[in-house]
């Protein structure tokens, strides 16, 4: 079970840290872990992963030079950092991690395992 934190309401512009904790268990080092956001209307969009090792990552192109996909397994957490926040990044933010996945990390949501209630983010002034 993972349960995702930080949303809120902000204004655009500065940084807001969302946080992705495994409850009741511990993310395994094979455990990658999958960034989504989604609004009512518009498909699931997965905006950056990590793998169970910390080292690979992935962005899409849309946030890649904003957000930032960080794994701290001392804190059994993996955080999104958001920075330059815009009315766009408005969302509801999921986690979803998949086993077997020390060394890469997927974009594909089929392929999770387990997910995350999800945490509303809204940019607005």
């Amino acid at each position: 079970q993972l349960v995702e934190s930080g949303g809120g309401l902000v204004q655009p512009g500065g940084s807001l840290r969302l946080s992705c904790a495994a409850s009741g268990s511990t993310l395994r080092d094979d455990d990658g872990i999958t960034w989504f956001r989604q609004s009512p209307g518009k498909e699931r969009e997965a905006v950056a992963c990590i793998s169970g090792s910390g080292i690979i990552a992935y962005y899409s192109a849309s946030v890649m030079d904003r957000f930032t996909i960080l794994r701290e397994n001392a804190e059994n957490a993996v955080y999104l950092q958001v920075n330059d926040r815009k009315p766009e990044d408005t969302d509801v933010y999921y986690c979803a991690g998949r086993g077997e996945s020390f060394d890469t990390c997927s974009f594909d949501s089929v392929n999770m395992k387990y997910w995350g209630e999800g945490t509303m983010v809204t940019v607005s002034s």
